[in-house]
């Protein structure tokens, strides 16, 4: 009978041991583990939100890189044309500047035929007034025939 009583007194020990942890251990052992779940659920959705942020941002920058590239391919499209235009701007300048170098080199080169030629008509009066007077062994006087000069220079 020892036996039996040993085992109904641990029977009345464990049902007791069990009814203290239902009663007292149980529930804040279970009020922990759906406090871990409800955190680890909540983890996962903003991991599967942190994601889904994350690939719509990718696809935000990659459209910012897209008209970032277009704008910067049509800023050097409007630097090459400005370009162009200064260039071409600054040959017509320059055929403008060349044509008025040339314009006036050829003013002075007339200027300067046209007193070259007035030298010239000089010398040849001054060498038909030298070999008339030679041939007429005499002085002819340059203020009285200034008028006569004068014709045989516009001859000239």
């Amino acid at each position: 009978m020892n036996l039996n009583a040993t085992l109904i007194a641990q029977l009345v020990v464990f049902l007791i041991l069990a009814w203290f942890t239902m009663k007292f251990v149980w529930p804040p052992i279970m009020k922990a583990l759906d406090e871990r779940r409800s955190q680890i659920a909540d983890g996962l959705a903003a991991a599967d939100k942190a994601k889904t942020d994350l690939s719509h941002a990718g696809k935000k920058a990659g459209e910012e890189l897209r008209l970032a590239r277009e704008s910067a391919a049509e800023f050097r499209s409007g630097a090459e044309r400005q370009a162009a235009k200064l260039i071409e701007d600054a040959r017509n300048e320059g055929a403008l500047i060349v044509k008025a170098a040339r314009d006036a080199a050829q003013a002075e080169a007339g200027l300067a035929s046209q007193k070259a030629k007035e030298a010239l008509r000089e010398h040849v009066a001054a060498l038909a007034v030298a070999g008339a007077e030679r041939i007429l062994r005499k002085e002819i006087n340059a203020q009285v025939h200034a008028e006569l000069l004068t014709q045989l220079k516009a001859e000239l």
